[in-house]
């Protein structure tokens, strides 16, 4: 991972939920570590939320200028996000709004997001309506790239049902993943498969032929028990 991970994704895609966890692995291989919650747009499952279990592990949570209050969602960003983005010590992980309009809070920042210090990911979700098909993928890439004008370098699948989720459904979005590849070159880097599927996934994969897919076990640390 580059130092700066900027990681964006549809409503429902499950973005904060992959920068939760980037986040907490980071901080097993790396001694500064900081979460930028710069989702201003949406409301729901935001990586601020979970400000208290990642700042007992020592990471750096930073979000609005208000502090943590999840009845008020308030478009001020405080100074201090721009602390473990210039502190070349920091690994950064940034959640950025959902679609092209969340994105555009990264051009405030964009003289942070250099070319070989930072990336921008998308993640992928085919079990959401606005990515459930080829069409729909290719033009949320598009409109984000247009309006940050960052190169997406590099996508995520996260396609899951929840607790309903099937190896079916992860393989369904690694083979979206590839034919995004295949038509742009921006590379599947890996997909996304909570610990206790991971064997029936292997399985599954090893029925399909898939040997190049990067499985990342995952948590769910930002969804409430009733959703599970």
């Amino acid at each position: 991972m580059k130092r700066i991970t900027l990681v964006t994704g549809h409503y429902g895609s499950g973005k904060t939920e992959v920068s939760v966890n980037l986040s907490v692995d980071l901080k097993k291989e790396y001694d500064k570590v900081a979460i930028l919650d710069l989702d201003i747009m949406n409301p729901y499952f935001r990586s601020r939320e979970r400000q208290k279990m990642m700042e007992d592990l020592g990471i750096m949570v930073q979000f609005n200028s208000f502090g943590y209050d999840i009845t008020e969602d308030l478009p001020a960003l405080s100074a201090a996000l721009k602390t473990p983005l210039e502190n070349k010590e920091y690994m950064a992980v940034v959640d950025v709004g959902g679609d092209s309009d969340g994105a555009k809070v990264l051009n405030q920042f964009r003289k942070y997001f250099i070319q070989g210090d930072s990336e921008l990911l998308v993640v992928i979700n085919t079990n959401r309506p606005e990515s459930d098909d080829l069409e729909g993928c290719l033009f949320h890439i598009s409109t984000i790239q247009a309006e940050t004008g960052l190169k997406v370098e590099g996508l995520i699948n996260n396609t899951h049902m929840l607790s309903e989720t099937t190896p079916k459904d992860i393989i369904d979005g690694y083979k979206m993943c590839k034919k995004i590849e295949e038509l742009t070159g921006i590379p599947h880097r890996f997909s996304t498969c909570r610990e206790d599927l991971i064997e029936d996934l292997k399985a599954a994969n090893a029925e399909e032929g898939i040997d190049d897919m990067e499985i990342y076990p995952i948590k769910l640390y930002m969804r409430p028990s009733w959703l599970l």
